[in-house]
């Protein structure tokens, strides 16, 4: 046999090979048996809770060993709180929506334990295995309903007794090998998709809009998971896009760790992409990577707060805008802000929850090994590094960042947001392209400041070090809009 036959004949055995696997995986998908949910009894006439028929078909389908739950199109759902199970996929088809009940009664699973003064559940799970969520179809969340009046900034928040109704989105904990892709997600009145103590999980396309009025809004928090690919998504929210904490109340899941988010356009009235500020574990080995942040109050947050550290964090390749939004929300337009503060001691509803069991006061971890790579960011305030203490900051490097600073909003600025912290909360100060507080170890180089045209009297210099140590500066260029 030639050389030449003998290479066809290879590719004949591979084709073949291919063929036979596509022909077998084609058969395990089909027989992949679909749970509808009306056949459970659900009615879509947006006004019948469904949460008993939504809970028959995803246990039905659990039950069998694996299923697909089809939530099907043309139809609102409404329904109260329900859980997913193991080896299902939860399919909203293109033109179905599933819509949270406005019944503030029928929440009653606190989304923290015991603390039962930060939202409830509604979507949730414990110990899951195998679940997907996609579909071209529609989560909502239903939030304005669980509003007070409307501000011209902010939604009123309703008081409440003990616990607080407001819903988080979806709440999965404890779960290994999550998929969510291709989705629409909207209108959450807490945090929107809490993944907790999770292994193993990716989310991609999805798009996530939140109003940006209504606060705790967060879009995806990453609560002492492993292993988590976050891409290709669009989120609004009022509270933060996409963030990264150790909550005390799971402290038994350990480190937040292995984290990758890619290709994603954020907005945010508080902070796009956050570490903190709950932090009582590890926060380490994170690639923040393509990202465009639109018409955000903050940009870019270390927001170090507890005892917990955060290390070897990259962002690369990102593209900022960023201006001044009200006191409401935390934050002064910094484009880029990484700190280590002590939390503040507080009386309000939630303060027990934040320090060790049986402390009024907290501690604080360093964050270390960051780097800023490639950052473009038009904004109304510089970058801000600072901790309380020495040797809580350190090893900072910024490499190619470029800063526009120019005056866009008619809101007073001159202030750095330091807020929740047990130091002095806004500070006012002259805003630097780079102000450095306490810190040390901070390179910045091939990067540059331009200031724009409208240049109040509180904007300062390029570099402003209060207590700042070994700063390394290997090119920073400054230019003047005229």
């Amino acid at each position: 046999m030639t050389s030449v036959s003998f290479f066809r004949l290879q590719q004949l055995l591979f084709a073949g090979a291919f063929l036979f696997l596509f022909f077998i995986q084609g058969v395990v998908v089909a027989q992949q048996k679909a749970y509808n949910i009306a056949d459970y009894g659900a009615v879509g006439d947006g006004k019948t809770n469904n949460a008993v028929a939504l809970q028959k078909a995803i246990d039905a389908a659990s039950n069998a060993g694996g299923g697909r739950v089809v939530v099907p199109s043309g139809a609102t759902y409404l329904t109260g709180p329900f859980n997913l199970k193991s080896n299902i996929e939860f399919e909203v088809q293109v033109n179905a929506r599933v819509l949270a009940s406005p019944d503030e009664k029928l929440y009653t699973q606190s989304a923290f334990k015991d603390n039962k003064g930060e939202g409830s559940i509604w979507i949730g799970g414990q110990n899951l295995n195998n679940v997907t969520l996609c579909g071209a179809g529609t989560l909502d969340g239903n939030g304005i309903s669980f509003m007070g009046a409307e501000l011209e900034d902010s939604y009123v928040l309703k008081p409440f007794n003990v616990v607080d109704p407001r819903p988080h989105l979806l709440t999965i904990m404890g779960g290994k090998n999550i998929r969510i892709r291709d989705l629409n997600i909207k209108n959450s009145a807490y945090w929107t998709v809490h993944l907790i103590g999770c292994d193993d999980v990716a989310i991609d396309n999805i798009t996530l809009l939140n109003s940006l009025k209504v606060r705790n809004s967060d879009g995806i928090d990453v609560d002492h998971s492993k292993n988590v690919r976050i891409s290709n998504c669009y989120i609004e929210s009022g509270d933060d896009c996409i963030c990264l904490k150790n909550r005390r109340e799971y402290e038994e899941f350990g480190a937040c760790e292995n984290i990758v988010v890619s290709n994603c356009t954020m907005s945010s009235r508080s902070c796009a992409i956050k570490i903190g500020s709950e932090n009582m574990d590890r926060i380490s080995r994170v690639l923040i990577n393509n990202c465009i942040i639109t018409k955000s109050n903050r940009g870019i947050g270390i927001q170090n707060r507890d005892e917990g550290t955060v290390s070897d964090v990259i962002f690369s390749n990102i593209l900022i805008d960023s201006h001044l939004f009200s006191d409401v929300w935390w934050g002064k337009a910094e484009p880029i802000y990484v700190t280590a503060y002590r939390r503040a001691n507080g009386n309000n509803k939630d303060a027990g929850w934040r320090f060790p069991k049986g402390q009024t006061e907290g501690r604080i971890g360093k964050v270390s090994n960051i780097t800023f790579s490639n950052i473009k960011a038009t904004s109304e305030n510089g970058v801000y590094v600072g901790g309380e203490t020495p040797g809580m900051v350190s090893n900072i490097m910024f490499d190619q960042v470029d800063l526009n600073i120019t005056k866009t909003t008619n809101i007073p600025g001159g202030v750095y947001d330091r807020r929740p912290s047990k130091v002095e909360g806004l500070i006012k100060a002259k805003i630097a392209g780079f102000y450095l507080d306490e810190s040390e170890n901070i390179t910045i180089r091939n990067s540059s400041l331009t200031w724009g045209a409208n240049r109040p009297d509180y904007y300062g210099g390029a570099i402003q070090k209060e207590k700042a140590k070994q700063v390394v500066v290997k090119q920073l260029d400054e230019r003047f809009e005229k």
